[in-house]
C-alpha cells in the first residue's frame, strides 16, 4: 500500500462520496488511488468550480465537502471556493497536490508556499510530511472543518510522499462524534431575567441558526412567546416567511422596512449571528442595544456588538432549555405593521403574466410561484442577490442558499451541481446575473456529464449591475461596469442542454415549470431593466 492508497482509506472512513477536482501530474498518485476507490471523483472544468461544489455540498449537509488540485496555479484556483467556506461556515477540506519534498529547499517549477497561502483563509493547513502521519492529518482536518464553528481546512501531499510504500503499521484514526457544549445554567437565568423585563424582544438569526438543525427549537420559541424574527441573508428559512412571526430579511447596506423593527425593540436576542453576515452599525446605531448572544462560540470584540449575556452552547440545546424554563407571552402588534409594509413591498415588485419587459424582482416573484416550498434557489452575487435577500420568501432550512461572508461571484452554478447530487429529486434554481454567469459557465459541461438537473436562470442587464447600482447610489454616475454577453440560449444549446429566452412572464413560468418537472438541464435568459434598483430606493426614502 503506498501513501495515496492510506489517504484514500482514510477518506473513506470519514463517509466521503465525491471528491471534486482538476488533475493534475502531481496528484497523479493520489487519483490512480481515487480510481480504486469508493469514493467518486468529479473531474470539474476549473478549480474555483471544484471548491465552490466541495463549499455548497457542506453547507447542505453539514459534512465537510472535498475537493483536489495539484500545486501551483491549481492551488491558487482553489483559493477564492476555499475562501468563501471559511467565511460562510461551509465544512470543507481541501487536498492539494505540491512538488517532490527533494525540491521544496529552494526556487523549483510551479512551487509556492501553499501551506502558508491556506492558512490564511482555513481553519487548518499542513503538509504531509511522512507517509504514517497521514491518518492522523487527515482525522484532524475532517474534525476541525465539521466541528462548530464549521469552516474550511487543508491538506497538502507532495508527490514523493504521495507515491512512497508505506512501511510503518498504521492505524485509521476512528470518526467519534463531536461533544455538543451545553450553555451555563446561570447566562440562561440572566437571558430569561432579561426577556421578561424586555416589551417588544425581536430574534436576529443568522447562519449559525440554520447550520446547527435549530430551527425547529427556534419556531418553538418565537410562536408560543409571539417574538417575531428578522434573519440575515444566510439565515433565511430558520422560520418559514409565511410565519406571522416573521418579518423579514436584514442585510442591505441601506434602510428597509425591517430596520424600524431594531429601531423599535428594546432587546436584540442574536442567534447564530457572524459579524461578517451583517455589520451591527447597520442596526444597531449608537451601540444603544441590550443584546442577548446564543452561539457555539463567545462573541467577538465589536463596538455594537457588547451582549448583556451570553449563552455559549450548542444553539439547538439552548433553545430548548429557554422552551422549557421560560413562560411568556409578547404581544405582537408592535411589528405587525412592519410585517405588513414588507409584505406590500414585495408584492408591489411582482409582474402580471402578460409583461413583456422584465426586472429581477418580478423574475424572483415568479420563480417563487413555480418552485415547490421544499425547492432550493440558490443566489449567485450580484444585484440579484439583494433582492432575493430582501424578497424571496423562503419557507423551509436550506430553501436558499447564498453567499454572504466573502459574496463570492461564480457559486451558483457549481453550488447547483452539488445540490443535485445530495438530492436528484429536489426541485432546484440558480438564479444568477450575466457576470456570475460568465465566471464559471463552463460547469455546465460538468452539469450536462453527470446527468444531474437543475434550472439556471440568467438575469441579464449587461453589466456589473450591484456596482453600477451602488456607484449611482454614492456618486449619480457609473463608471467601468457595462459588458457584452454572449446568447445566453444559445451557449446552453453548445453545451447540449435546452436553453430559452422567454417573451412574458407567463412563457416563463411555463418554461420554468416544465423543466422542473421534466428534470431537465436547462438555462432561462432573462433580459431584465434595472429601473426598479432605483424605484426601492426612492419609495424608502418616501417613507423615512
Amino acid at each position: 500500500m503506498n501513501a495515496s492508497e492510506l489517504f484514500l482509506k482514510c477518506l473513506e472512513q470519514e463517509g466521503v462520496p465525491y471528491i471534486f477536482g482538476v488533475p493534475g501530474e502531481e496528484n497523479q498518485d493520489f487519483l490512480f488511488a481515487l480510481e480504486k476507490s469508493s469514493i467518486g471523483f468529479i473531474p470539474t472544468r476549473h478549480e474555483q468550480g471544484a471548491a465552490f461544489m466541495a463549499n455548497v455540498h457542506g453547507r447542505l449537509t453539514g459534512r465537510a465537502g472535498v475537493c483536489l488540485s495539484t500545486l501551483g496555479p491549481g492551488a491558487t484556483n482553489l483559493l477564492t471556493g476555499v475562501a468563501d467556506a471559511n467565511l460562510d461556515k461551509a465544512p470543507l477540506v481541501a487536498i492539494t497536490g505540491q512538488g517532490a519534498t527533494s525540491r521544496m529547499h529552494h526556487e523549483s517549477h510551479q512551487m509556492i508556499d501553499v501551506v502558508d497561502m491556506f492558512e490564511k483563509v482555513t481553519k487548518y493547513s499542513n503538509s504531509i510530511a511522512r507517509e504514517a502521519v497521514i491518518p492522523e492529518v487527515v482525522r484532524a482536518a475532517f474534525k476541525i472543518a465539521e466541528m462548530e464553528k464549521p469552516g474550511a481546512t487543508h491538506i497538502e501531499l507532495p508527490e514523493d510522499i504521495a507515491h512512497a510504500a508505506v512501511q510503518e503499521d498504521v492505524t485509521i484514526v476512528e470518526k467519534k462524534p463531536l461533544p455538543r457544549a451545553v450553555a451555563n445554567q446561570d447566562s440562561i437565568d440572566k437571558a430569561i431575567e432579561l426577556i421578561r423585563g424586555s416589551s417588544k424582544p425581536l430574534v436576529l438569526v443568522g447562519n449559525g441558526g440554520i447550520r446547527a438543525r435549530a430551527s425547529q427549537a427556534l419556531c418553538k420559541l418565537v410562536t408560543e412567546k409571539g417574538i417575531p424574527v428578522a434573519t440575515t441573508f444566510m439565515g433565511k428559512g430558520a422560520v418559514a416567511a409565511s410565519d406571522e412571526h416573521h418579518v423579514g430579511t436584514v442585510g442591505l447596506n441601506f434602510k428597509d422596512y425591517i430596520i424600524e423593527a431594531f429601531e423599535l425593540s428594546d432587546l436584540i436576542i442574536a442567534i447564530g449571528y457572524d459579524i461578517a453576515e451583517y455589520d451591527p452599525k447597520h442596526w444597531n446605531i449608537g451601540a444603544e442595544k441590550s443584546i442577548i448572544h446564543i452561539d457555539v462560540e463567545t462573541a467577538v470584540v465589536y463596538q455594537e456588538y457588547v451582549p448583556e449575556v451570553e449563552l455559549v452552547g450548542d444553539i439547538s440545546n439552548t433553545l430548548c432549555l429557554l422552551n422549557e424554563q421560560f413562560d411568556h407571552q409578547f404581544e405582537t402588534t408592535w411589528y405587525s405593521g412592519i410585517r405588513q409594509r414588507i409584505s406590500d413591498s414585495i408584492a408591489f415588485y411582482e409582474q402580471s403574466d402578460e409583461a413583456t419587459e422584465f426586472h429581477t424582482p418580478g423574475v424572483i416573484a415568479a420563480i417563487r410561484e413555480v418552485l415547490p416550498e421544499d425547492g432550493l434557489l440558490i443566489s449567485d452575487v450580484g444585484s440579484h442577490k439583494m433582492w432575493i435577500a430582501r424578497n424571496f420568501e423562503c419557507m423551509h432550512p436550506t430553501g436558499c442558499i447564498i453567499s454572504n461572508g466573502l459574496a463570492s461571484m461564480g457559486i451558483a452554478l457549481p453550488g447547483g451541481i452539488a445540490a443535485a447530487l445530495i438530492d436528484p429529486r429536489r426541485a432546484i434554481v440558480c438564479l444568477m446575473g450575466d457576470g456570475g454567469a460568465m465566471m464559471n459557465i463552463q460547469e455546465i459541461e460538468t452539469a450536462k456529464r453527470l446527468g444531474v438537473a437543475f434550472v439556471i436562470v440568467v438575469v441579464n442587464d449587461n453589466n456589473y449591475g450591484l456596482i453600477k447600482w451602488k456607484q449611482q447610489m454614492d456618486e449619480g454616475k457609473d463608471f467601468g461596469t457595462a459588458l457584452g454577453n454572449p446568447d445566453f440560449a444559445l451557449l446552453a444549446e453548445s453545451f447540449g442542454i435546452e436553453g430559452y429566452r422567454p417573451t412574458t412572464v407567463k412563457d416563463f413560468k411555463k418554461i420554468l415549470k416544465k423543466c422542473l418537472g421534466d428534470r431537465h438541464l436547462a438555462l432561462i435568459e432573462m433580459p431584465v431593466s434595472t429601473h426598479v434598483n432605483d424605484d426601492l430606493i426612492q419609495e424608502l426614502k418616501a417613507y423615512f
